[in-house]
């Protein structure tokens, strides 16, 4: 199983310090999720039914002509290289895009498809090799968060599915990005889109995401997840945050404002972080002693190992996260 953040009892344990006492700012999560309403009663009694509701605010939400709820995008991060080696009956030639989250090219390689890991700058290049049958690619990118321009993936989309591919673009935080999302034209052959409730809304607890695709993918995927796969409570409480248009309004602008702020706070550091309105990256040379450095003083933040390497920060979630994520960066600033 590959780490991720978000890790913070594994932290309490390794350094002895209560959960309490941490600031987790380790994944790219909205620290203020949305103030969900306990569900009804019933939604935890009987077994969950597909939801039409729930599937129109997502359609509505998202700009989709249709989409599938998944148990989290990592469900279909999970499915989509298995339903691939069922219906081509052949481990296919995929690149991905790097760095990226890590799961996208160790599902592939896991299922036993031949992967590469390509640099954002080549991507238009990989895709015109008549080798490459998949292609997939976060947009805004975890971690370094790159964008890529709709009409670019629509044109990659149009040539992988001409000769029978499939372009995944994982939008899971897509939602404080305007006018980069293709899921409008997820209906069209070889196009692939997820999107997460977890990142923008703060419910990756809920396990909720959704895929949008042509009819027959999008059949065959929910045949390959079977049933129930959204619990009844998911159902409830993912309808009314999609449908919540003032607090969305209210919370892309809060962050948008803070994602500013952060990256601000590291800019005044010498830290040259990029990254989206949930997260700041940056390559830091010594990022092993940091991530140490600020364990030591209680904040939890992502080190990436592999691949590009580097820092992930979230954003604090109160004022008091601030003043203490500034200190401690006073402090590294100033060793030695």
């Amino acid at each position: 199983m590959l780490e991720h953040g978000g890790n913070l009892d594994a932290a309490a344990r390794h350094y002895g310090r209560p959960r309490s006492d941490w600031l987790d700012i380790s994944t790219g999560i909205n620290p203020r999720p949305y103030p969900a309403a306990a569900p009804a009663a019933h939604a935890w009694h009987r077994l969950p039914e597909p939801s039409h509701a729930l599937e129109q605010a997502a359609c509505a939400y998202y700009d989709a002509p249709r989409l599938l709820a998944v148990a989290g995008t990592q469900a279909a991060i999970q499915a989509l290289p298995q339903l691939r080696l069922q219906q081509q009956r052949r481990p296919a030639q995929v690149v991905v895009a790097a760095p990226i989250y890590a799961e996208h090219a160790h599902c592939w390689r896991r299922t036993g498809h031949a992967v590469r890991e390509v640099a954002y700058a080549d991507l238009d290049q990989a895709v015109r090799e008549t080798s490459c049958e998949v292609l997939v690619l976060c947009n805004p990118n975890n971690p370094t968060g790159a964008l890529v321009a709709p009409a670019d993936l629509l044109r990659w989309a149009a040539l992988l599915a001409g000769r029978g591919g499939w372009l995944v673009v994982d939008e899971a935080f897509g939602d404080t990005v305007n006018g980069y999302s293709v899921c409008a034209h997820s209906h069209q052959p070889g196009l692939i889109v997820l999107r997460s409730v977890g990142k923008f809304f703060g419910l990756a607890g809920l396990r909720l995401g959704f895929v949008g695709a042509a009819a027959p993918l999008l059949d065959a995927l929910a045949d390959w997840l079977g049933p129930w796969s959204i619990s009844g409570p998911a159902q409830q409480i993912g309808s009314a945050a999609l449908l919540d248009r003032p607090w969305q309004a209210a919370t892309r602008q809060t962050l948008l404002t803070e994602g500013a702020r952060l990256h601000a706070l590291l800019a005044q550091h010498d830290i040259r972080a990029s990254g989206t309105a949930l997260f700041q990256w940056w390559p830091e040379a010594q990022a092993p002693a940091f991530h140490e450095a600020m364990a030591r003083a209680g904040i939890w933040v992502r080190l990436f190992t592999r691949g590009a390497g580097g820092i992930r920060l979230g954003l604090p979630p109160d004022e008091a996260g601030w003043v203490r994520l500034q200190e401690a960066l006073n402090r590294w600033s100033q060793r030695g």
